[in-house]
């Protein structure tokens, strides 16, 4: 093993200097993996579904048919290290003060305080702190990072049950790379008839440069249970790519109602990889609300899949694209029950030539007759240079659904523009409310803190917008 110390600075400008006490060599081969779940003290059956992965990975080509991604060397990737002294700690006075003072600034222990059922915080491959308010976990609910979990023997067999069973590991390039690698993330499960009332959250954070995170987060909400999960992630800038290709599975059960929230704040250095998608059985119902902001790329498409009859979803997003960026975002739904119905709201922001995409999927199967869905996408530029695509693929297998979709696409009215500025407000001011206003229909479905969150970091990149 080796110690390495490295000063970082994020956007936010400060910073704390990190020893690691493990890393893997650079790039991915059969040797980093084994070490990866020899770290994790895994079972065997995790590790053969790694290589098998790693075999998938290896033998599959890099698709065409998204951004581009010529620039993320992946071979220079870094894909496990080990902090000194972060190993899941119960306390928060347990957590080493260098990478304390990091989440303080975030804000996730007075988080915790005042707002949460329980929190988590991943720094790099590992989870430095988890913690679940007693009540709460003496109803039977878990919540504890998913590689600790998976060493408890009373735990391993309903993990193996779920994991990787709504992303399975062909799914694609990205995937098969994932299940290769992952290491840390969230376990939540919520037995039958068990509502939790307060949100839980997690925290990933990348500290290191040309490194790669890939935390998997799993969620088993069981019959008529209720939660509320939040992840939020950010990561400093540096001249060289980094990766963030992390993992949510979610399984509704039977009229159980799951929410899941995210703010994603990454740097420009950053692609932004994500792959998330629900289960949800009769009469469950699946939320999804998320921001996306920063990073190079961006490629984000939540996606539920109605498997049982009167099971609905909805989903709602927006993203930011500012300078150099593209955000390839949207959502998938696949409906197969009867009397499903989805909603899909997405908002995108673009200013000084950043790239945003609608990108969505909606596939009413043959038997799932009396869907009901509506898509709605609007895109506002900020500028002449920006730009905004919708691509929106439709399938209806029955003549039995209705579907309904609308886009569209503009900049701000010069006309309220005016308006708020014969009020005495300055052009730039009134350009940041009219952007808040277009996007308040989501930022108003997240919890306080983190729509507040999301207000600031869209007025930081609101800056120099008009002039």
């Amino acid at each position: 093993m080796s110690t390495q110390s490295i000063s970082i600075e994020n956007t936010w400008g400060f910073h704390d200097d990190v020893s690691y006490i493990w890393e893997a060599v650079a790039g991915i081969n059969e040797t980093v993996v084994r070490q990866i779940s020899a770290e994790n003290e895994e079972p065997v059956w995790m590790l053969e579904l790694r290589l098998k992965a790693l075999k998938l990975y290896e033998a599959r080509e890099m698709p065409t048919w998204w951004p581009d991604l010529s620039k993320l060397d992946l071979d220079s990737i870094y894909y496990f290290r080990r902090p000194e002294g972060a190993w899941n700690n119960k306390s928060w006075d347990d957590v080493p003060e260098n990478i304390k003072k990091t989440f303080d600034r975030l804000g996730i222990p007075e988080a915790e305080k005042k707002a949460l059922a329980g929190v988590g915080a991943q720094y790099d491959s590992e989870t430095v702190y988890h913690s679940l308010k007693q009540e709460i976990a003496n109803q039977g609910v878990i919540f504890d990072d998913l590689s600790n979990a998976l060493r408890q023997s009373q735990y391993e067999e309903l993990i193996k049950k779920y994991f990787s069973k709504s992303i399975p590991l062909a799914d694609h390039k990205f995937a098969m790379l994932h299940y290769a690698v992952w290491s840390w993330g969230t376990f939540l499960y919520v037995p039958k008839w068990v509502k939790i009332s307060e949100p839980l959250q997690s925290y990933f954070r990348m500290n290191v440069k040309k490194w790669g995170q890939f935390e998997h987060t799993l969620i088993i909400i069981e019959e008529d249970a209720e939660a509320h999960y939040i992840e939020g992630c950010s990561a400093p800038k540096y001249d060289e790519n980094s990766l963030h290709a992390g993992w949510v599975e979610i399984f509704v059960g039977k009229n159980a109602t799951m929410r899941y929230s995210s703010v994603e704040n990454w740097s420009l250095d950053t692609y932004n990889l994500n792959t998330k998608r629900a289960l949800v059985q009769e009469a469950g119902y699946m939320e999804w609300v998320g921001g996306n902001l920063g990073s190079n790329t961006t490629m984000l498409y939540p996606c539920s899949v109605l498997i049982w009859d009167n099971s609905r979803a909805d989903h709602l997003g927006i993203a930011f694209a500012n300078a150099g960026q593209n955000q390839d975002t949207g959502a998938k739904v696949i409906h197969i029950g009867k009397n499903t119905s989805s909603s899909i709201v997405s908002k995108s922001i673009s200013k000084w030539g950043g790239l945003s995409t609608y990108r969505g999927l909606v596939d009413i199967k043959p038997g799932a007759t009396w869907a009901v869905t509506k898509i709605e996408c609007d895109a506002l530029l900020l500028d002449n240079f920006s730009g905004s695509d919708t691509i929106p693929d439709i399938r209806v297998g029955n003549t039995e659904s209705i579907v309904a979709h609308e886009a569209s696409a503009g900049k701000i009215n010069e006309d309220d523009l005016f308006y708020l500025q014969s009020r005495g407000i300055d052009e730039e001011q009134a350009a940041a409310m009219i952007v808040n206003g277009f996007i308040s229909p989501i930022v108003k479905e997240l919890p306080l803190e983190y729509a507040s969150e999301l207000n600031v970091l869209i007025s930081m990149e609101m800056e120099g917008s008009i002039g």
